[in-house]
This record gives structure tokens, C-alpha cells and sequence, in this order.
């Protein structure tokens, strides 16, 4: 049996405000362990599909070294929110009954200015690579989803990746596929360093710590996408895609290279 993440598994006790507007109306709230966390909602969005984007990408993130927030299951209870004046907030609680997730909140933390802080090559070329192998389209000038706390910098916000379980049927394809949508990225003209971060990740992202990653995804988020009615066979697409992808990372490094060159 393959062994999961030791997540942990709050309970959601006050909501305190919306983090900010959209579709997806994350929240801060207080839990019962005494922290606060940034909730993602089931019943928000992309719903659980988010929620698993959010997990795997950030733990991935998290083995190859990054700095992420900790992320926990946050449960929260169907009497959670009655008394919410907002009734689209209420209507977002009301639908994310049970079990959701949270990151750790950075008090203090200020988002990631491109202007104001340099990141040297290394470390641009890491995340570059990092967002080219989840497909994460979601980091870019207008929303960088970069914090800076305590004067290091933090990765957040992953749910926008594995653009391949969106359409299931394709995800080989997707697997192989270079990652157009990498000429966005904020970091790319810093990005000089791809061809030796790829040697290196490869190497540190191995077969056993994705199958833990994927195990760890809850069978209630899976079934609720409607792909299957099989957990496990699930799981064992999202590892496949993750190592096929892995074994031809040098399509998804390439595009970014030549998109590099295109802007510096």
C-alpha cells in the first residue's frame, strides 16, 4: 500500500472575511488548532478539481524545495456560516460542507513585486520549471501569486494547474505537451538557469514521492468531479501524468527557452 502526506485536518471555527472578489471567494478564517488559514472552498470555482490542483502542485512545490505555506484538510461543519449576512457567501459555505483546504496564513506577508525584488536565475528558472510541469497558468505580471515573508520568498495559489483533468480523456496527450502559455510567466526573462534545474529536478522528483502525493487526495474530491467512480483509478492517472510529463520535461523546457529568447 503506498504511504500518504501526514496532512493535517483542522476544524474551520469562525470565518473572518473574503480574501478577495472573484469566483473563487477564498477566506480567512480561524480554526480550532488557534491559527488562522486561507480557505479554498469545494463549492467555489473549479470546485474539487481546484482543491486537488491546489494540493498536489503545492506539495509537489513543497519536495522540490519551495517555500509553501502549510496546507491542511479543513472540515467544515453544515451549521458553519448560518448566521453569514452575505448571501453569496452563505450560498459558497452552504456548498462546501465537509472537507476543503487551507494554507497556513502568513501574517504580515506582501505580495511578490517584480519591480521592487530581483530573483536571481536559479531560483527564477526553478519556478519556471515548477509551473511548466503542473501547467499552472496562473503566475504572471498582473497575479504573481508570490508572497514575500520574512524576507523569503513564498509560492501560493496552485489551483489554476493540471490544466489535463479539465478534459480527462486527452491526459497523455497533455503529458507530452509543451506549455505554450509559459510566455506569461513573470519570472521567464530571469529564467537562464532551465536546462540545469531540469537535471536537478528530475533527479530530486521521484516515482515514490508522486504516488505519495497523489495518495493523499481525498476519495470524496475525487468521486464529487465525476470522472470515475474509481478513486484509485484516478490516482493512478494523476501519477501517470506526473511521471510521463517528468520523462519528457525537455518539451515543456524547451518551449520555455525558446519563449525566453523571444523576450530577452
Amino acid at each position: 500500500m503506498v504511504s500518504k502526506l501526514d496532512i493535517r485536518t483542522v476544524n474551520v471555527e469562525r470565518y473572518i472575511l473574503p480574501l478577495r472578489e472573484g469566483g473563487s471567494l477564498p477566506a480567512l478564517a480561524d480554526a480550532d488548532d488557534g491559527f488562522k488559514y486561507v480557505i479554498k472552498f469545494r463549492g467555489a470555482g473549479q470546485r474539487e478539481k481546484a482543491l486537488i490542483a491546489e494540493l498536489v502542485g503545492g506539495e509537489i512545490a513543497r519536495v522540490l524545495g519551495f517555500r509553501i505555506p502549510e496546507i491542511v484538510f479543513a472540515q467544515l461543519d453544515e451549521a458553519f456560516g448560518r448566521s453569514e449576512g452575505d448571501e453569496e457567501i452563505q450560498d459558497l459555505l452552504k456548498g462546501s460542507q465537509g472537507l476543503n483546504l487551507a494554507l497556513h496564513f502568513l501574517s504580515g506577508a506582501v505580495n511578490y513585486d517584480p519591480v521592487a525584488m530581483n530573483i536571481d536565475a536559479e531560483l527564477a528558472s526553478k519556478i519556471v520549471w515548477l509551473d511548466a510541469f503542473i501547467t499552472n497558468v496562473d503566475r504572471s505580471f498582473r497575479n504573481t501569486n508570490m508572497l514575500v515573508w520574512n524576507r523569503e520568498l513564498w509560492l501560493i495559489d496552485h489551483g489554476a494547474s493540471f490544466l489535463f483533468h479539465h478534459s480527462w480523456a486527452n491526459w497523455e496527450k497533455q503529458a507530452k505537451s509543451p506549455f505554450p502559455l509559459i510566455k506569461d510567466h513573470v519570472l521567464l526573462p530571469a529564467a537562464a538557469d532551465l536546462e540545469e534545474v531540469d537535471q536537478a529536478f528530475s533527479a530530486l522528483l521521484t516515482t515514490e514521492a508522486i504516488h505519495k502525493i497523489v495518495a493523499t487526495i481525498p476519495d470524496a474530491w475525487l468521486l464529487a468531479t465525476g470522472e470515475s467512480e474509481d478513486p484509485m483509478e484516478m490516482r493512478s492517472v494523476y501519477a501517470s501524468f506526473l511521471t510521463t510529463r517528468l520523462n519528457y520535461s525537455q518539451t515543456f523546457v524547451n518551449e520555455a527557452k525558446n519563449a525566453r529568447k523571444a523576450l530577452v
